[in-house]
């Protein structure tokens, strides 16, 4: 039996994730979940699941919870929110696979703990990587720990991957890798129509069902920026050596291009319990769930090229990629800040990749050498984003 845990069982990750442990229950057991805000879905995972462990952000939350759950079937479960208690359920010797799922910058440190302590760590968050790549990728290599990247566009990768390939390796024989992208709702409207884009349109993906900030991400494409930098971490590559191709489809997540004129690409139908299921099982797999890809039905795969001018945020992502050091994580606070923003109705759709070019020129670049400087980086930025937006 594998010990798990979930950080952000409740977001759509830890959802299809407990959908694929479900599944396949003899060969996993849930040590720890944890959630931000949601009590009532968490609830309903304790008294399924019964892990040892419930950790919320928010401590009168957690008193709240405490109380739900004491006379119900999950009365066993040790309910935390103290300072440090993801990065400890993380770490926990009774647990072999941690799932990172946590939305945003907020799952940094529980995801570095989990990557010292020598985990199996499937890497939802990618925030982690576009943040404190280099300090992620030492933490993994030098305490045996393995990475497996859950986003359906790096799981791709890795399975198209040579044989035995790790993560953070430098793969041989490889001319570049391609990152497909849907387009998001908007692909087809003109930067006029853009102007006028509401939250809820943003939110509505035509392809995946995914939290409103990532959806968002989608939109603008920066989730595609953030995923760049990412895959510049995962598979030590430079940014020249990664293509964006918009495929609004979904059906081919991600291809990777041989010099000998091979192109691997893996395909399947758009739902993340796929490269859930493949990284919980690896080196093996088993059920995810997900119904069969039908290429009759599914018979049209289109690709065009990635507009910088319709979308600026993937600009600005590859700009920072270039940059290097604290640029990734001052691009990544800045647009948390700038979606924040828009979902709050504060700010207009197309504002958001201007608000986030203004902070980032206007942010001093340095090397990001330590977890400190990194945080510090991304703690100063969003000071001075809401500096900007309050001027907007």
């Amino acid at each position: 039996m594998n010990g798990v845990c979930v950080l952000g069982s409740t977001g759509s990750i830890g959802v299809s994730t407990l959908d694929v442990i479900r599944l396949n229950k003899n060969d996993y057991t849930v040590v720890a979940l944890t959630a931000n805000r949601n009590l009532e879905r968490l609830f309903d995972q304790c008294v399924e699941f019964k892990p040892t462990y419930a950790v919320l952000s928010d401590q009168t939350l957690a008193e709240k919870f405490r109380k739900k759950i004491e006379h119900s079937d999950a009365s066993e479960t040790i309910v935390l929110s103290d300072l440090g208690a993801l990065e400890l359920v993380a770490q926990l010797p009774e647990v072999s696979i941690v799932v990172a799922a946590i939305v945003g910058a907020a799952g940094l440190l529980p995801t570095l703990a989990a990557a010292q302590s020598g985990k199996k760590l499937l890497l939802a968050n990618k925030e982690s990587l576009v943040i404190s790549g280099d300090l992620l990728m030492t933490a993994v290599k030098e305490n045996g720990a393995i990475l497996l990247p859950v986003d359906s566009e790096h799981n791709a990768l890795f399975q198209c991957m040579p044989d035995n390939y790790i993560s953070g390796q430098s793969a041989e024989g490889i001319r570049r890798l391609v990152l497909t992208a849907s387009g998001g709702p908007f692909l087809n409207m003109s930067l006029a129509e853009l102007q006028n884009v509401s939250v809820e349109q943003a939110c509505a993906h035509p392809n995946w069902s995914m939290g409103r900030k990532i959806s968002v991400d989608s939109a603008t494409m920066m989730n595609k920026g953030l995923e760049v930098i990412e895959a510049s971490y995962l598979f030590n590559v430079s940014a020249n050596l990664i293509d964006v191709l918009v495929h609004p489809q979904s059906i081919i997540h991600s291809m990777v291009d041989y010099i000998d004129g091979s192109v691997l690409a893996q395909l399947g139908n758009p739902d993340m319990k796929t490269p859930i299921a493949h990284a919980l099982a690896w080196p093996k797999r088993h059920s995810s769930g997900v119904s069969p890809l039908d290429l009759i039905v599914n018979n049209q795969l289109t690709f065009e090229a990635a507009s910088f001018e319709k979308f600026p945020c993937l600009r600005l992502a590859y700009e920072a990629l270039e940059n290097r050091g604290t640029a990734p994580a001052i691009l990544n606070a800045a647009n948390e800040v700038a979606v924040d923003a828009f979902l709050s109705k504060k700010l207009g759709f197309t504002e958001i990749p201007t608000l986030i070019e203004k902070v980032v020129n206007s942010s001093a670049i340095m090397a990001a050498d330590s977890i400190d400087t990194v945080l510090h980086a991304d703690t100063e930025t969003r000071v001075l984003a809401q500096r900007y937006l309050e001027r907007v």
